[in-house]
């Protein structure tokens, strides 16, 4: 039973992340202009890196490959994100997106400490631990 959930809980983690970096990806100069009014320079590689991070590691988390450190990229995404975004707390709606950010940030952290689970490309390997073949279990990052 614990192998399910996990693949649950990652496929529910990766979810957001694999719909928002589609829909950067179809809305770049709105996602360009958003990036640029939230005051981060260079908005267009910002918006190169979200879709990446986004995209990619929603990708990668979903099917279970380095998921350890793809959920350590993904959670430091949700709070520089939450950050620089979602900290005008006078407005509910960012107060509700900065703790869904942080909330996110938390099970990609739980990610990150156990494992993307043995229904994962990680579990495949020879310890079941979500390490690297040869490496010891926990020394994937």
């Amino acid at each position: 039973m614990p192998a399910l959930f996990a693949l649950i809980g990652r496929v529910l983690l990766a979810a957001i992340f694999i719909y928002a970096g589609y829909g950067k990806l179809m809305a770049h100069a709105g996602t360009v202009g958003y990036i640029a009014h939230g005051g981060l320079p260079m908005p267009e590689l910002a918006y190169v890196v979200a879709v990446a991070v986004e995209l990619g590691g929603g990708i990668l988390l979903l099917i279970g490959w380095q998921a350890r450190a793809v959920a350590a990229v993904l959670a430091l995404f949700c709070i520089v994100t939450a950050v620089v975004f979602h900290s005008d707390f006078a407005d509910r709606n960012m107060m509700i997106h900065f703790m869904k950010n942080l909330a996110i940030a938390g099970g990609m952290l739980q990610v990150t400490a156990f494992g993307g689970g043995a229904l994962s490309l990680d579990g495949r390997n020879e310890s079941g631990t979500g390490a690297l073949p040869g490496t010891l279990p926990g020394a994937s990052l």
